[in-house]
């Protein structure tokens, strides 16, 4: 960084020093591959631990597992949330994509409370079937803007926030 001492002129001189951002393209592939990646966690997440357990009778009382089935329902809710609105935050990074996604904004904020819903086992089918139908419009977003969310289900360290 020039100073005053150094006598010459400093203007100009501060643009050599600002590191340069990267390429408006280099932007866009890691805005696509951060929400692909964020995406895909969300809804292997919500597929493996509440959509899937929710089918299989998990979450009706009496069935047998049905307290640690709802408390990992309700991480996986909580988690999913969370991609979800990162994913939304990286889709910003890319026009198209971020056109894309843009309408389910609403849709996903209404998806806040489920993961303390579905763990004091008070989610119903409407519930249930509300972050299934919210999961796959995100998915269909990202295909028709050309990132394609392929479905991982996270560890659960990842799941817990460790």
């Amino acid at each position: 960084m020039t100073t005053a001492a150094c006598g010459g002129d400093t203007q100009g001189t501060s643009a050599a020093v600002t590191p340069s951002a990267s390429s408006s393209f280099e932007q866009q592939k890691l805005a696509k591959t951060r929400f692909v990646a964020n995406a895909g966690l969300a809804a292997g997440a919500a597929y493996q631990w509440i959509v899937k357990p929710y089918r299989a009778g998990k979450f009706t009382k009496g069935a047998d597992g049905r307290t640690f089935a709802l408390v990992k329902a309700g991480l996986a809710g909580a988690f999913a949330y969370n991609r979800l609105k990162a994913a939304v935050n990286n889709a910003k990074g890319d026009p198209l994509l971020s056109k894309a996604v843009a309408p389910l904004s609403a849709g996903i904020d209404s998806l806040k409370d489920l993961g303390t819903k579905l763990r004091k086992g008070e989610a119903g089918a409407a519930d249930v079937s509300s972050f299934e139908s919210v999961i796959n419009s995100v998915k269909d977003a990202g295909k028709s803007a050309g990132a394609e969310v392929v479905d991982k289900v996270p560890s659960a360290s990842q799941l817990s926030g460790g």
